[in-house]
């Protein structure tokens, strides 16, 4: 004979104080919990999100980033003859020579500086990436002074609106246009004329070569060929792959930091429960004793003051989640490990980590009610009921 599910809910309801501290700092630990995994996630999908799968980006062999990277123009032309590429509906290919550099920036308010990504274009990187739109302004003018900023650079740093101005490149530079990439990674970035930045900055080659596959099933003959080429010193990869390269380390920080936050508080929360459910068994000896009198076997005795400790583990998982959901109006920036620049995303909340934020909450009430459920289940009878 078990002992109904209501009984261990009642006995929570009653202690209706001690029950919520105690889901109150297992809660904490899940919303530390999750919001690392959040952190993780919303840094890994605003990279991943920056690529497309149709996209080759070609970068010298051994260079992590396009920052690092150069391809010389004779190069860079081989690529683009390459019958692999796809062509637009103006009868051009879809590729880009594109150069990429790192300038400080003074941020808006503060005036503190950081580094902030620069992307010389062409007329075909737009084209390549449909998910950047201008929402203010215009685009700049080719053989012209003139920039666009992402969203994200024209509301954290000065000269980043409309109107603005910016030096880098012993040149001043004239925003013309506001350009929003979604939770890319390119919402962190300044474009302007391939051409004219290269002047600026005296970069002779490019710093990748981007372009649009005309039959995405061709990339491993693609990347084949012109990493076999004696001609080429470069490596091939899918934009998407690329930009999940740049994700890793930092993700791998934020996890190991993740893990060792969650171990420290985890440990005050089990210890938290362990003490209630202790409290609770000491408080209702004589209430175990009727129970194994009634007839009830040690089990299910086991059994109810489990129950307890996982509901109380999952009110806490439930709480810290849905703390931890708010997150994801919040838009932070962080340095890219990678690049060294600065790089905004959100937090992410995916069904993966809601289940493992579950899952973790019940494994920290189970660990706290164990011993405690033990306890009450090895009680006496006669003992048990001598305490009334």
């Amino acid at each position: 004979m078990g002992i109904p599910f209501s009984y261990s809910f009642r006995n929570l309801w009653t202690r209706r104080l001690t029950t919520v501290l105690t889901a109150s700092g297992m809660a904490l630990v899940v919303f530390v919990f999750a919001a690392i995994l959040m952190l993780s996630e919303g840094l890994r999908k605003t990279l991943v999100d920056t690529g497309s799968p149709d996209n080759v980006i070609v970068t010298r062999k051994g260079a992590g980033t396009e920052v690092q990277s150069g391809v010389e123009r004779l190069q860079a032309a081989i690529v683009e003859t390459g019958p692999e590429v796809a062509y637009g509906a103006d009868g051009r290919r879809l590729l880009a020579k594109e150069m990429v550099v790192l300038v400080n920036l003074p941020k808006r308010g503060s005036n503190k500086p950081s580094h902030v990504v620069i992307r010389g274009i062409q007329a075909s990187s737009l084209v390549l990436r449909p998910q950047v739109r201008v929402v203010a302004g215009r685009l700049p003018r080719p053989g012209s002074a003139e920039i666009m900023a992402g969203s994200s650079i024209a509301r954290r740093f000065k000269g980043g609106g409309v109107g603005e101005s910016l030096r880098f490149g012993m040149r001043d530079w004239t925003v013309v246009g506001i350009f929003d990439a979604g939770n890319s990674g390119f919402s962190s970035e300044i474009w302007g004329d391939g051409d004219q930045l290269m002047q600026a900055f005296r970069r002779p080659v490019y710093s990748s070569v981007t372009f649009r596959l005309a039959d995405t099933r061709n990339f491993d003959r693609v990347k084949e060929r012109l990493e076999h080429d004696p001609r080429l010193t470069l490596e091939a990869r899918r934009e998407t792959r690329y930009y999940a390269d740049q994700s890793e380390m930092m993700a791998k920080f934020l996890r190991i930091l993740g893990l060792s936050l969650t171990v420290i508080f985890s440990i005050g929360a089990v210890i938290g429960a362990m003490i209630t459910m202790y409290a609770a068994v000491a408080n209702r000896t004589g209430e175990i004793g009727t129970l194994r009198a009634l007839g009830f076997q040690r089990r299910s005795i086991l059994a109810a003051f489990l129950l307890e400790s996982l509901l109380l583990g999952f009110a806490g998982g439930c709480a810290g989640l849905f703390l931890a959901s708010f997150l994801q109006l919040l838009t932070i920036s962080t340095m890219n490990f990678q690049t060294f620049s600065e790089l905004a995303f959100s937090f992410a909340l995916t069904f993966e980590i809601f289940w493992k934020s579950l899952l973790f909450s019940l494994v920290m009430g189970l660990v706290g009610g164990v011993f405690p459920a033990f306890r009450a289940a090895r009680k006496n009878i006669v003992e048990a009921l001598r305490v009334t």
